[in-house]
């Protein structure tokens, strides 16, 4: 076996997993703590690729656009919540699945309205477009290791922010009774409106950093949004810490089968039939693994504590 392949896929499936931790762990801000299934949640993680990229042209600099991006797709989720889910959150979840379903098919449009049909391509400064050597036969592109860098960061904030600061425990006495939370003098409402907009600056950031090496495009929310419910399904509704360990062992599973299956299929089948049966089995793996957790353990693998 080729050890320092398969380092190196790891290694992809790791950043797969902290991109795909980005984007869960905003919907379990939303979806675990204040109950609202938000379908549109990849859209947001579109705007983010697509205001980085026009801000990145703008500016000629990708780090300084993802940082204004980052607030621009925060203020989007917060007109998001007041607009549309604030009058859903008492309703029931097929409400909140068919007006978010609606709010995909505008976000959608307007976004081909403002930036047309076709994706754009964004540019990395020089320093962030090469490659690093780990060690002798090992390189991997600077950019991989600064998106997971940039993931593991967040993971470690969203820790320290969820269960070390004032803001946090408010949010967990929100979710877990607001009405208390209200009577003691706390404006819920804004409370919750800036657990969307963080929800949204999340989704967002993962967008920025996967544009520059696919692109933003129109829909890439959506091919990420089924996924990414896969993920905290697995971890545990409304658990971060199984948000983060589900998110790395998809990226693991989905990465290392697109890698190797064709090649162990190809022991037993001929090489074209093996090539085609590796990509459609490793899609399928992440969802036999979901199926599997929701029968031996419906609450996910790590539950958020009862507090």
């Amino acid at each position: 076996m080729d050890y320092t392949l398969l380092f190196l896929q790891v290694l992809n499936g790791v950043q797969l997993g902290l991109l795909l931790f980005l984007v869960a762990s905003g919907l379990t801000l939303v979806f675990g703590i204040l109950d609202f299934v938000n379908l549109a949640h990849g859209s947001l993680y579109m705007i983010g690729a697509f205001v980085c990229a026009s801000l990145t042209f703008l500016f000629g600099n990708f780090l300084l656009a993802v940082l204004v991006a980052l607030p621009i797709t925060g203020v989007v989720g917060f007109v998001i919540e007041r607009v549309v889910a604030r009058n859903l959150y008492d309703k029931d979840h097929l409400d909140h699945v068919l007006a978010t379903f609606g709010l995909i098919l505008v976000i959608d449009t307007l976004t081909q309205i403002i930036w047309g049909v076709e994706g754009i391509a964004v540019p990395l400064p020089a320093w962030l477009d090469g490659q690093v050597q780990l060690f002798e036969g090992a390189v991997i592109p600077s950019f991989r290791l600064l998106i997971i860098g940039s993931g593991l960061s967040v993971a470690a904030g969203l820790f320290w922010l969820v269960n070390y600061t004032r803001l946090g425990m408010l949010i967990r006495a929100g979710a877990s009774n607001r009405t208390m939370v209200s009577a003691l003098g706390i404006d819920i409402q804004t409370l919750f409106a800036l657990v969307f907009a963080l929800g949204a600056m999340l989704a967002g950031l993962a967008g920025m950093l996967i544009s520059p090496i696919t692109e933003a495009s129109i829909g890439m929310g959506n091919q990420i949004i089924i996924t990414t419910f896969v993920v905290i399904i697995v971890g545990g509704i409304g658990s971060m810490k199984g948000a983060f360990i589900a998110a790395i062992i998809i990226g693991l599973i989905d990465t290392l089968g697109r890698s190797f299956l064709a090649d162990i299929f190809g022991l037993v089948m001929s090489a074209d039939a093996a090539s085609t049966a590796a990509p459609a089995v490793s899609g399928m793996m992440i969802f036999i693994l979901m199926a599997v957790v929701l029968a031996l353990k419906p609450q996910g693998l790590f539950p958020p504590k009862v507090r």
